[in-house]
Parts: C-alpha cells; sequence; structure tokens
C-alpha cells in the first residue's frame, strides 16, 4: 500500500498587489524587488480573512479533484506559520469551517518546510493503516504579522498619497514584506493498493543553531512579556530573515537533500522528471537548480506570480504544474523545501 496524492486544489485571495503598489506605499520600485527576488506579484487577504478562511475554497476543490465528499477525509493535517490565534491553532478551527467535527485535526508549525513534515505523517499515518484520506493543506495569511501603515492603499481601497512617515515606517521592513504573499493549496493524500504511483520517500532534518536567521524572536516563553511596544518598534515581532546566511544554507542543503532521496532510493538526477522546490525566493532557485545542472523543463517555480506563501508553496506550485506541465503517469517527482529552525526537508513522488 501507498499513499497516494488523490486531489489537489489551491486558492489566492483576490487582491493582486504587484511592485508599482508596493513602491506607492515604500522606498521601493519594480527592478529592486525583481532583481532581488524575482517576485512581480503577490496575492493580499482581506482584513478580516483568516489563515482558515483562505485554506476553505484550496480544500473543496481539492475534495473534489479527488472524487470525494467532505465526509470520506478522516484527518486534517494543516501547515502554517500564520494561525489564525496564538492558539488553539488553526486546524480545529479549519475543521469547524469545513463542516467536519470529530475527525483529528493537527497543527505543523515548521514554517516553510512544513508541508514536506506533512507530506512525512501522512505517508506514515496511510501506510499503517490508521487514515484512508488525509486532507493535508498548506496555508498562510501574512498580513498579521506585516506592520504595514497602509493597507488602505496596498488593497486598492484608497489613493491617497501616502504620508513621508508613514513611507519611512513601511521602508524599515521592506527587506521582508516584498518577499511574503497570502495562500493556500491542498492534497488529498489517500490509500491505494500497489507500488505503481506514490510517495516512495520522505526525508526530513532539522539543524537548532541556525535559529536565529529565521524567527519572530517576540511572542513566546523565551521573551517576557510576550508583546510590548519595545519589541514592536525594534521590528522583533514580524519575520526576522538574514537573507545573505539564509541563501548560503538553501542553496547548499536543498541540492543535497535531493540527492540524498534520490541515491537512497536508487535514483539519479536523470531519472528526475520534475523538481519542485519551496517558493522563497527564485534566486535561490535558480542557484539550487543550476548545482543539480537541471534544464528549465524539469523544474517549476510560480513565486513570480505569489511570492513566498510559505507553506504553502509546495502545494500551490505542484497544483499548478499539474495542469502546466501535463503530467504524466510515472513520473517521478521531488519536492523539497527549507524552513526556520533551521529545518528541510526532501519528498519523492511516482506521479
Amino acid at each position: 500500500m501507498r499513499a497516494v496524492i488523490r486531489g489537489t486544489g489551491m486558492h489566492v485571495p483576490a487582491n493582486v498587489v504587484d511592485n508599482h503598489r508596493l513602491s506607492r506605499v515604500m522606498e521601493t520600485s519594480d527592478d529592486w524587488i525583481l532583481r532581488r527576488t524575482g517576485i512581480s506579484t503577490r496575492h493580499f487577504a482581506d482584513l478580516d480573512e483568516a489563515t482558515s478562511d483562505v485554506a476553505l475554497p484550496a480544500a473543496e476543490r481539492a475534495v473534489e479533484d479527488a472524487g470525494l465528499q467532505k465526509e470520506d477525509i478522516d484527518y486534517i493535517v494543516f501547515a502554517t506559520m500564520t494561525p489564525d490565534f496564538y492558539f488553539p491553532g488553526s486546524a480545529p478551527v479549519f475543521q469547524h469551517k469545513f463542516g467536519l467535527q470529530g475527525i483529528g485535526a493537527l497543527d505543523i508549525r515548521l514554517q516553510c518546510s512544513g508541508f514536506v513534515y506533512g507530506m512525512q505523517l501522512a505517508d506514515a499515518m496511510i501506510r499503517s493503516g490508521q487514515c484512508r484520506n488525509i486532507l493535508l493543506i498548506g496555508a498562510e495569511v501574512h498580513g498579521g504579522f506585516m506592520p504595514w501603515k497602509s493597507w488602505d492603499v496596498l488593497l486598492g481601497q484608497s489613493d491617497r498619497e501616502v504620508p513621508e512617515e508613514e513611507r519611512s515606517w513601511n521602508t524599515r521592513f521592506r527587506d521582508r514584506t516584498v518577499l511574503f504573499g497570502d495562500g493556500a493549496g491542498a492534497f488529498v493524500v489517500s490509500a491505494a493498493d500497489g507500488e505503481e504511483r506514490g510517495l516512495e520517500a520522505v526525508s526530513v532534518h532539522a539543524d537548532g543553531a541556525h535559529t536565529e536567521k529565521m524567527w519572530v524572536p517576540s511572542g513566546g516563553s523565551a521573551r517576557r512579556p510576550y508583546f510590548d511596544p519595545e519589541q514592536f518598534e525594534k521590528g522583533e515581532t514580524i519575520p526576522i530573515v538574514v537573507g545573505r546566511e539564509v541563501f548560503k544554507v538553501a542553496v547548499t542543503v536543498m541540492p543535497q537533500a535531493v540527492e540524498e532521496i534520490l541515491t537512497a532510493n536508487g535514483y539519479t538526477l536523470d531519472d528526475l522528471d520534475l523538481l519542485i522546490m519551496h517558493q522563497a525566493n527564485l534566486r535561490i532557485n535558480e542557484a539550487v537548480q543550476k548545482t543539480l545542472g537541471l534544464p528549465d523543463e524539469k523544474v517549476y517555480n510560480n513565486i513570480q506570480k505569489y511570492g513566498n506563501t510559505t507553506a504553502a508553496t509546495l502545494p500551490m506550485a505542484f497544483h499548478e504544474a499539474r495542469t502546466e506541465r501535463s503530467l504524466t503517469p510515472g513520473q517521478l517527482v521531488c519536492f523539497v523545501a527549507l524552513g526556520s529552525g533551521l529545518s528541510w526537508g526532501a519528498a519523492l513522488y511516482r506521479y
């Protein structure tokens, strides 16, 4: 028995924010963002939309794509770094909104690598016989972390001129705020007989020595109080990313993870048909692709349209690749991601 991706779905909020819109609220430009990140646009949720809300359409589409009913789902795994609340996690909140009561609902908090960890969990639960159909979700609404003072302009609700003081505040955090977008992706992972298709392997890793390379210092038990005005002013309540250091780690461990999982399962890079990487920065993905020596037709990126949607990038990219690349049965797909912790992992899937 193997765990197969029976259905996929994705959803992004209606608000499309391009780089030119960002330049209206802070000191930046389309060229500045493109050169550093490869991102042209991203989607932002409305201010009354939570992560669980953005996940709902993605989940509905995945269940429909799988040819199932909601009631066929027997477990929910929800990967996110932007839960609706400090607690409870978003999984039970989503479960209630989705109309499923009583089944297990688990959050995974490993940020950008959360979805690949979720794939490992889903695979184990399917193979052990505990579940038949798992709804695996990656969803994010980063707005709660982003210290914008110009939401009305960003969401297209106002054409006002942004005052200099407001622009200055927004500009302080532009190295981070230009990266993120909102969205959700979902897989229905189901049990299937035979060895012709399905998850072949998942390998995950972590190294806490790199904690402070990507983190939010405030909001946990290591800081007392959890939040105070001084922390907010210092930018310690939003993601801090040491970009150069993260880049160096990412372009080293991500290709290693791909080659290691291929070798461990008797494959070479020549056997790989498609690589789906975490969509954090197009420049990182270009470097990983170059290291691995893969042609463009074996790599799929969509960060240009959506920005970094953290735990949602892998399912969103795979969902679009299924259609745009016309995947055929028997093709070998590798997923790879690196996130805070630092944590990383790779998965091999026979389509």
